[in-house]
Order: structure tokens, then C-alpha cells, then sequence
């Protein structure tokens, strides 16, 4: 069992992008320029966008912080993505997600600026995504293919379970698995609540990429030898031997799990920090400018 380093695999990232910004300066471009707008104190939110400023700063980005309260309007909140649409020193930006219950998530996606959508939630990117065409991937099935591409993982012909049918994880990297090129060329199965028979299903498969959400729900019944698994499940659980008093738990009970597979993400430090130097990579994509020129 060889464990998946997205720690590694992303400190690495992060140093390739540093060292692409810094040939930019020397060209005379200005720095690569990420904005987020976080609405709130979501205690998940409120961490997630400080690692992500502090991954600007590892790539040598600027990086601009916008807070709202949460009683804050839609009407408020859409001018702020309709500003940062049309502010030419902005590249890409992103507004935290989840959203409070009286703003519609679904209207402040469509309003950003496809080209500045470096969540990759956009409708357009999501669609040129689905038929193979250049787009910027959403962030965490973007960093689970870097992770198989850069352990050589075989995913040609291989079949690959997908748990989970989410906008953010399920359905697009089900779509980037079955595409042409590598990794993908996959047999791909997408499961979720409504399947039957998940267990025999997990059961044929190489891959198993696991984002349901539901703390140690692939257990070791449903693995075969050798099998890959991706774990992107982070639930907090009460842990009173912790500090903070939680823990992060995943989706696959790894314990009893990893000894039969070939190759296993840890939760924390697996596909996690991967999230967010993808969010690095598409950011720069933006700075560059090239993308939707074809």
C-alpha cells in the first residue's frame, strides 16, 4: 500500500507556479491577482480562505480578501461579483460557498465573469468541460487527477467508481475520468443514494474516488485488492482527545481499508490541500489570458 502525499504533491505545485510567476515579472507582467469573497463566519469557510491566501503568497499572487456579514443582501453581493467582473486588475476571483439560505447560490455562480470563474462552477466552464474543451476544471476534481497523474496511477480501461453525484465533486470528475487522454480513458460508474447494490459495484472497481460525505461509509467489504482509493470526504467528528475537539474523518474507513489497496488518500493531507493549488493553477491560467482562445 503506497499512501497518496496531496501535501507533497501540492507543496510542489505551488513551487512550480511560484517559479512560472516570477518568469512573468521578469517578462514585466504584473502578478497573477485572486480575489474571494467570503460572506459570513462559517468556521469551515473561515479556514479554508485564509490556507487560501496564504497559497497566494507561496505563489507569489496577490490575493484580495472581500467580507461581508451574512445578512448581507443578494442584491449587495451580486454587485460585488458584477465589480470584480469588470476590475481589469482582477484575474480571478471566487465567492466562498455556502452561501446564506436567502441568497441564490445557482444566481451569483451564473453572474460571475466565465473567464474570471476560477471555481470552475460557471455553467460555461462546465459545459465546455463535459465535451473536452479548454475550461477551468473545478478545484478538487482538477487536484484528484494531478494526484493519479503524478503517482503514474493506470486509469486507461480501468473502471472507476464515483461516489457521490455533487456539482462540486461528483459529476465533474466522473466527466474528467471518461475523457479521452491521461488520467481518464476510464470505465466510469457514478453511485449515490438512490443506487442498489453499491457494495458489489465498489466491489469491480480499480478506482474508487469516495465524496458522499459520509464519514467511513467504504468499508473494507466493498474493496478489492490492489484497488486505488481517493478519499474526499472531510465530516467533522466529535474527538475529546483533540484540542479543537474534532477531528476530520473521511469517507473510507481507512484503517481497515488501506492494507488491501495499492494506493490510498489520508484525510487530512490527501486530496484537501490539492483543492487549493488547483485553485492556484487555474488562477494563473486566468493571468495568462490564453484559455478561451480557441
Amino acid at each position: 500500500m503506497q499512501l497518496i502525499d496531496g501535501k507533497k504533491i501540492s507543496q510542489q505545485l505551488k513551487e512550480e507556479i511560484a517559479a512560472q510567476v516570477e518568469t512573468m515579472i521578469a517578462a514585466g507582467r504584473r502578478r497573477p491577482h485572486l480575489a474571494a469573497v467570503l460572506v459570513g463566519h462559517d468556521g469551515g469557510s473561515e479556514t479554508y480562505v485564509a490556507n487560501k491566501v496564504k497559497a497566494c503568497e507561496a505563489c507569489g499572487f496577490t490575493s484580495t480578501l472581500i467580507r461581508r456579514e451574512a445578512d448581507v443582501t443578494e442584491d449587495e453581493l451580486l454587485s460585488i461579483v458584477h465589480s470584480l467582473n469588470n476590475d481589469p486588475e482582477v484575474d480571478g476571483f471566487i465567492v466562498q460557498l455556502p452561501l446564506p439560505k436567502h441568497i441564490s447560490e445557482q444566481k451569483v455562480i451564473e453572474a460571475i465573469d466565465y473567464r474570471k470563474d476560477v471555481d470552475g462552477f460557471h455553467p460555461i466552464n462546465v459545459g465546455r468541460q463535459s465535451i473536452g474543451l479548454p475550461c477551468f476544471h473545478s478545484a478538487t476534481p482538477a487536484g484528484i487527477l494531478e494526484l493519479l497523474a503524478r503517482y503514474e496511477i493506470p486509469t486507461k480501461g480501468k473502471h472507476c467508481v464515483v461516489l457521490g453525484r455533487s456539482n462540486i465533486v461528483g459529476k465533474p470528475v466522473a466527466t474528467l475520468m471518461m475523457q479521452k487522454g491521461y488520467p481518464g480513458n476510464a470505465t466510469v460508474t457514478v453511485c449515490h443514494s438512490a443506487t442498489p447494490n453499491i457494495k458489489e459495484i465498489c466491489r469491480s472497481a480499480d478506482i474508487i474516488i469516495a465524496a458522499l460525505g459520509q464519514p467511513g461509509f467504504v468499508t473494507a467489504d466493498m474493496v478489492k485488492d490492489g484497488a486505488t482509493i481517493i478519499d474526499v470526504g472531510t465530516t467533522r467528528v466529535p474527538d475529546a482527545s483533540k484540542k479543537s475537539g474534532f477531528r476530520l474523518c473521511g469517507d473510507v474507513d481507512f484503517e481497515n481499508v488501506a492494507p488491501k489497496c495499492a494506493y490510498i488518500t489520508p484525510v487530512p493531507g490527501g486530496v484537501g490541500p490539492m483543492t487549493i493549488a488547483s485553485l492556484m493553477k487555474n488562477t494563473l491560467l486566468a493571468a495568462d489570458g490564453n484559455l478561451f482562445n480557441d
